[in-house]
């Protein structure tokens, strides 16, 4: 048996992992500027998501079928996993958590784009560098508007 906050402290160990809210509820996500989802908490606090494989989801649905099971439709199918803190083990969440993070991760380093820089801090607010490129594009706007207004009087 875990709780909520043992199923944080495993998630937020992993290297880089960052806690956030996705659709009202915590998640964990890998680093990097696009902050894959590797875990989430449920509403209920009772129960968690794992991004595993399919392949791996079918390994922890026969060793521990009490605490992992497949969630609804085609995320399940496709290898998300769904975790009962009151009857799974740590260590065995701890490894099911760990391949969840190792899953990511992978996805990440392939989609990555080098020189990618993120819009938003993790804070939320604009990089500085997005904000001068915003302000650059609104100027170039407001010059073709005015260019406009030219030709026509014209």
């Amino acid at each position: 048996m875990v709780t909520v906050d043992q199923y944080r402290r495993i998630a937020l160990g992993l290297a880089g992992a960052v806690e956030r809210e996705h659709m009202g509820h915590p998640d964990f996500r890998a680093p990097g500027w696009d902050g894959r989802i590797f875990a989430t908490i449920h509403d209920t606090h009772e129960t968690g998501s794992l991004m595993l494989t399919p392949e791996q989801q079918q390994r922890f649905l026969r060793e521990a079928a009490d605490a992992f099971f497949p969630a609804p439709g085609a995320w399940g199918r496709n290898g998300s996993t769904s975790v009962r803190f009151a009857s799974v083990d740590e260590e065995l969440l701890g490894e099911a958590m760990t391949m969840a993070w190792q899953n990511v991760m992978a996805k990440g380093a392939k989609g990555a784009k080098a020189a990618r820089a993120p819009a938003r801090r993790s804070s939320g607010k604009p990089t500085p560098k997005a904000v001068k490129k915003k302000a650059v594009k609104k100027r170039a706007v407001k010059k073709r508007a005015v260019e406009r207004t030219r030709t026509r009087r014209k």
